[in-house]
C-alpha cells in the first residue's frame, strides 16, 4: 500500500460519501452479526472514458462513473455476497445484512478497523492520470496513430482506433481490522487496420496499455509506431502463404506467445483450481512439470504495468511470486480464501471485475524468465518449422491445459531461416506438455504492452504477460495448406 494514495483514496470516500473508520466498523458488525471466518466491505468509485475513431472521423465519445460496495461474508469456502450503488448508510447495511444471511453460527469476532494504513511503494506515480486529460489531447494522439498506419503502406484502406481510460478509487476494510486504499490508473490504445490488394483482404491489430499517463507516448511506445505496427501485420499477411499442418518444431516468439503461458498453464496454478484438486497441478508441488530451462512467476509488482497493483482486491500488497522453478512446481496464486484452505499465506492474488463481484484468485502479470541463448540460435536449430509471433485468441481448459490458438502473424521457418509469411495458423496443444518440451529459451525477454483482458467465471480483470523466445520441439499445428 502506499500512504499516498491510500490517504487520497481513503479522503475521497470520507469526504464524499462520509465513509469513516465508525461507519466501517458498524458495518462490519452487521455483515458478522451470524457468524462466518470473516467480512469485508470493497467500496469502488471508477472513471471511464472512451473515443471510437473511424475512418478519420470520431463515431463515439462517451464516459460514466460506476460507484459502490461490495459486503463478503465467508464461512468456510462458502460465500455471502451482496452490494449496493447507493452509499447512504441504510442501503450499505441492508447489503450487509443480506451478505450475512450465508453464516448461521454464533456472532463473529469483528476486530476494530485500523486507523493506520501501511506504507509501501507507489508503483505507479504519475503526474496526470489520462483520465483527466481534456478530450482533444487524446484525439491528436489518435490521429496521430491513424496517420501513420495510412501512410505505411498504399493497400492500407480503413484504419480504426479506439482510447478507453479509467480512474478507479478503492477503500477495503476487513473484520479483522485490515484497512487499505488504492487509487488505481489505466489507458489502453487499440489500432485496428485493414489492407486490401488484389482481391486480398487481411487485418493488423496493435494495443498498447500501461498504468501511466499521456507522458507514455513520449517515453515507451509512439502513436506512429503503434499504427506502423498494426498496419505492418495486415501488409504482411497480404502476402501469406496457407500454413503447413501436422506435428512440427515451433518458436513461439518474444513477448505476446505468453498468452499460451497464461491460458494454458496460468490458471491451472491458481489456488482456488487446487485446493478445490480441479488442476492438472494440484498436490504436485515439487514436482516436475517442465523443461528444466522453463521458470515462471506472477508478479504483481511491474511498475506501471496492466496488471500491477499496490494492493489487490482483497487489501494485500501483491508481490512477485515464483510459480515454476527450473521446472520444479513450486506454488500456487492465492487469495484469502484458497490460502486459508492451503494454510499458506496469500499471496495478492485476490482480484475482481467490480465492487459487483466477489474476488477469486487471479493472475497480475504472469511471464517465463530469460533465458541464455541468442534469438537466432533457436531460428538456425529448426530445419522446418514455424515461428509464430502475435496471437487472436483461442480456447482453453483451464482444468486440462489442452488449448487452440489461433496465430495472426506467423512465418515458416526453412533450413534454420526465417522465410515466407504463413495465415490460417492454429496451435493445438496442452499448456504442460508444451512446457516440458521447451528445448532452448532465448535471452530476448519481452513483457507484453497490451491491452489483454483475463476473464474468468463471468469476470475480467486486465493482465499482462510475457515471455522470451522459445523453441518447443513438437507442437501440432492446424494449417490450411492441402
Amino acid at each position: 500500500m502506499t500512504t499516498e494514495n491510500a490517504q487520497v483514496a481513503l479522503g475521497f470516500f470520507q469526504t464524499r460519501y462520509g465513509i469513516d473508520q465508525n461507519i466501517l466498523n458498524d458495518l462490519l458488525a452487521v455483515a458478522m452479526s451470524r457468524g462466518g471466518d470473516f467480512a469485508e466491505l470493497y467500496s469502488e468509485y471508477r472513471q471511464t472514458s472512451l473515443l471510437n475513431y473511424e475512418d478519420q472521423a470520431v463515431r463515439q465519445s462517451s464516459g460514466g462513473i460506476t460507484q459502490g460496495m461490495g459486503v463478503r461474508v465467508v464461512q468456510g469456502d462458502s460465500v455471502g455476497y451482496a452490494y449496493s450503488e447507493d452509499f447512504s448508510i441504510e442501503s450499505l447495511k441492508h447489503a450487509a445484512t443480506t451478505a450475512a444471511q450465508i453464516a448461521n453460527s454464533s456472532q463473529g469476532k469483528v476486530n476494530p478497523v485500523d486507523a493506520t494504513i501501511l506504507s509501501g511503494a507507489n508503483l505507479y506515480p504519475i503526474e496526470k492520470p489520462t483520465i483527466d486529460a481534456r478530450a482533444l489531447e487524446k484525439l491528436e494522439i489518435i490521429r496521430r496513430v491513424d496517420k501513420a498506419a495510412r501512410a505505411h503502406d498504399p493497400s492500407i484502406s480503413k484504419v480504426s482506433v479506439i482510447f478507453a481510460d479509467e480512474l478507479k478509487r478503492v477503500l477495503i476494510a476487513t473484520s479483522d481490522g485490515r484497512l487499505a486504499a488504492d487509487v488505481q490508473p489505466l489507458f489502453t490504445i487499440r489500432a485496428s487496420v485493414i489492407a486490401e490488394k488484389d482481391g486480398k483482404r487481411e487485418r493488423g491489430f496493435k494495443s498498447a496499455s500501461a498504468r501511466r499517463g499521456l507522458e507514455y507516448f513520449d517515453q515507451i511506445i509512439s502513436p506512429e509506431e503503434v499504427g506502423v505496427l498494426a498496419a505492418k501485420q495486415a501488409v504482411t499477411n497480404l502476402s501469406a502463404i496457407e500454413a503447413p499442418a501436422g506435428v512440427m518444431p515451433v518458436v513461439l516468439g518474444a513477448g505476446e506467445s505468453g498468452v499460451l503461458l497464461h491460458e494454458a498453464v496460468g490458471h491451472g496454478l491458481e489456488g482456488d483450481f487446487n485446493y478445490k484438486k480441479l488442476s492438472n497441478y494440484s498436490d504436485r508441488v515439487g514436482e516436475k512439470v517442465a523443461s528444466e530451462l522453463c521458470s515462471v512467476v506472477d508478479d504483481g509488482t511491474v511498475p506501471h504495468t496492466r496488471g500491477t497493483l499496490n494492493i489487490d482486491d482483497e487489501g494485500n500488497p501483491t508481490h512477485y511470486n515464483v510459480l515454476i522453478e527450473n521446472g520444479l512446481l513450486r506454488g500456487y496464486m492465492q487469495d484469502r480464501i484458497s490460502s486459508t484452505q492451503m494454510s499458506v499465506a496469500p499471496t495478492g492474488n485476490g482480484r475482481r471485475e467490480s465492487f459487483r463481484k466477489y474476488p477469486m484468485t487471479r493472475m497480475t502479470n504472469t511471464y517465463m524468465l530469460n533465458g541464455e541463448t541468442p534469438f537466432d540460435d533457436l531460428i538456425k536449430a529448426v530445419p522446418r518449422g514455424l515461428y509464430c509471433v502475435e496471437y487472436g485468441g483461442g480456447q482453453v481448459d483451464i482444468n486440462s491445459g489442452d488449448f487452440v490458438f489461433i496465430v495472426t502473424e506467423a512465418y515458416m521457418i526453412e533450413d534454420g531461416q526465417i522465410t515466407a509469411p504463413v495465415k490460417g495458423v492454429n496451435l493445438i496443444g496442452n499448456g504442460p506438455d508444451v512446457l516440458s518440451k521447451v528445448t532452448m529459451v532465448a535471452n530476448d525477454f519481452q513483457l507484453a504492452g497490451n491491452g489483454g483482458m483475463c476473464g474468468k467465471n463471468g469476470q475480467s480483470v486486465p493482465v499482462s504477460l510475457g515471455m522470451p523466445s522459445v523453441l518447443v520441439s513438437s507442437i501440432t499445428v492446424g494449417g490450411t495448406a492441402a
